[in-house]
């Protein structure tokens, strides 16, 4: 199906004649080579090591054009050389040449590292006399160079490994080389994982390898809706140039930060040549079917959806571990567990809740404070989840919440006060009166009898004339007339939070309920996805329609809230004993 040959060598086991061609640069490592020998060197016992890959197009019997990997593969032909110095029986199994430079193999080869000459021809010459002298320093300065050298020649024979991806002969090797070199596009994980499914004299016959690239696909096809991927990611979908890719790493468990660029490759190559798949790698590949199949089974099934999109949003469980999960219980029992995780996520009193601060962890959700910044993330875990299961709750099964879209949301989602009377970041005069003419309809709204006097002084204020002084006052009267009760104790707390979008200036986010509430239904209007519980706030759908006061955010309104909050999350609050 694919004319690639791919597999993993070790160092010992390059056999062949290498041409660098005359489209690329000379050798060129400097520090590198230290930093590859200390590599080397390093190796804890028990594990491998491999070297990115090697890229070549074979040109005749056992002679190949070099297309990727010059660098790497010379500086291993250099640390063999300096080790046949200690050990000449060590068999030096390849050759470089290169196209440009007349007699370079020879130079290469016959090298002397007792004796290296400073007197270059080119600088070709140049660089590989320095790589020289830096392997000779670097056994140099070990304890024992000949005992150093039995230990990497050992590592290279055993232990390091490169990515061998071999092309046809009819292949373009300069496009190729534009890629990886000019370009600066390597090889990705999903390629080479592609490669070992569908590389010529792979043990999978061609019918197979049909079926197999068009699964592949398929899944990378669905795996490009925004809705599915988000659901099962947080990572933003342009971090990978194929989206398949995902998948892959998810069965490879590779984890956030890992600096192993193709570790769910080696994976996937180990597996390959494991028992349990060496005779047969379409079992393998099946592994991925059944892999992507779970996911859908979940994206589709509402509950599953919501709960475990819930999960993954706040980083509660990794995806790996809800599918070995999964693969050991029942759907009710796995439901069950899921449940006791959400649970335990907004179980702020758990020492196990990823809070490190221990005065929270004996904090009642009324005492969780934006105004204290490490209470912030328990307040969004909460609203987030009354988000989720708001809507899963709604009993329409066609809606759902949109990961996607509180995920891609631009400029991120914040905790935004419902009623906010502090002018924190209101500091410039074009804010100061922003901010006046916002509220100036407020005051008519209520009852523009009562605020004329106030309303008349700030239409009629000198707009460029306006002091710090002068604003706080009329900021004070705003507030008290806009204001249903004094006490001002709630203003941090949940009752008086929702989850917002960052508005873009701080006129709008210190604004009062009445001027907030206009520009949610502005928004709404042009389409802008609000999550559904901050609609319904600024839309009084919680407060009784006895004690609702369509201006003002009041002990009534907040009171309400709460109680929502309790019963949609009752089944997850029983779970731990506790209520909002």
């Amino acid at each position: 199906m694919s004319n690639i040959n791919l597999t993993t060598k070790l160092v010992g086991e390059i056999t062949g004649n290498f041409t660098v061609p005359s489209y690329q640069r000379g050798y060129r490592w400097q520090e590198e080579v230290k930093i590859l020998l200390d590599d080397i060197n390093e190796i804890p016992d028990g594990e491998n090591y491999c070297l990115q890959p090697i890229v070549v197009k074979k040109t005749d019997d056992n002679k190949y054009e070099l297309i990727d990997g010059q660098q790497r593969l010379t500086t291993l032909f250099l640390i063999l050389g300096y080790i046949r110095t200690f050990r000449p029986k060590l068999q030096q199994k390849y050759t470089i040449d290169y196209e440009i430079r007349e007699k370079s193999k020879e130079f290469l080869s016959d090298l002397d590292f007792d004796n290296i000459n400073d007197a270059a021809q080119n600088i070709d010459e140049y660089f590989i006399n320095e790589a020289a002298k830096t392997i000779k320093n670097w056994f140099d300065n070990t304890p024992d160079d000949d005992n150093a050298a039995n230990l990497i020649a050992n590592k290279l024979n055993n232990k390091v490994n490169i990515i061998w991806y071999e092309i046809n002969g009819t292949e373009d090797a300069i496009s190729l080389f534009t890629r990886l070199n000019i370009g600066k596009i390597p090889l990705t994980n999903a390629e080479l994982v592609k490669a070992i499914f569908l590389s010529r004299n792979n043990g999978i016959d061609e019918r197979y390898q049909l079926e197999i690239s068009t699964q592949w696909d398929d899944i990378e096809k669905e795996l490009h809706d925004e809705k599915l991927w988000y659901f099962i990611t947080n990572k933003k979908a342009e971090d990978f140039s194929t989206r398949i890719e995902l998948l892959f790493d998810l069965m490879a468990d590779k984890k956030d930060g890992d600096k192993e660029r193709y570790r769910t490759f080696f994976w996937f190559m180990e597996q390959s040549k494991s028992d349990e798949y060496a005779g047969n790698k379409i079992k393998l590949w099946e592994q991925v079917i059944e892999t992507f199949q779970r996911l859908k089974e979940w994206y589709n099934d509402s509950e599953l959806y919501h709960k475990i999109g819930y999960l993954i949003a706040v980083n509660k469980k990794a995806l790996r571990d809800l599918i070995n999960e999964s693969s050991q219980k029942g759907k009710f029992d796995f439901k069950s567990t899921l449940n006791e995780y959400i649970a335990n996520s907004i179980n702020f009193n758990n020492n196990n809740n990823n809070n490190n601060n221990n005065n929270n962890n004996n904090k009642e959700y009324l005492d969780l404070s934006y105004d204290n910044k490490s209470d912030c993330p328990n307040i969004e875990k909460l609203l987030l989840l009354f988000n989720v299961e708001s809507v899963f709750q709604n009993g329409d099964k066609s809606m759902r919440f949109p990961f996607d879209k509180h995920k891609n949301k631009k400029g991120g989602w914040s905790l935004e006060h419902i009623h906010a009377q502090q002018s924190e970041g209101l500091n410039t005069k074009a804010l100061w009166n922003e901010w006046l003419d916002l509220h100036v309809q407020s005051l008519k709204n209520i009852d523009s009898s009562q605020n004329a006097a106030l309303i008349e002084e700030i239409e009629s204020r000198n707009k460029e004339n306006l002091t710090e002084e002068l604003f706080n006052e009329w900021f004070e009267k705003v507030i008290q007339a806009l204001n249903l009760e004094q006490n001002i104790d709630y203003i941090h707390m949940l009752s008086n939070m929702a989850l917002l979008g960052t508005f873009d200036n701080s006129a709008l986010n210190n604004s009062t309920f009445d001027v907030k509430r206009d520009k949610i239904i502005e928004m709404d209007k042009n389409g802008d996805y609000i999550p559904i519980c901050t609609r319904r706030v600024f839309l009084k759908y919680y407060t009784p329609s006895g004690e609702n006061q369509l201006h003002f955010w009041g002990k009534a309104d907040r009171d309400a809230y709460v109680k929502a909050m309790n019963e949609i999350l009752k089944p997850y609050l029983s779970i731990i004993n506790k209520q909002i």
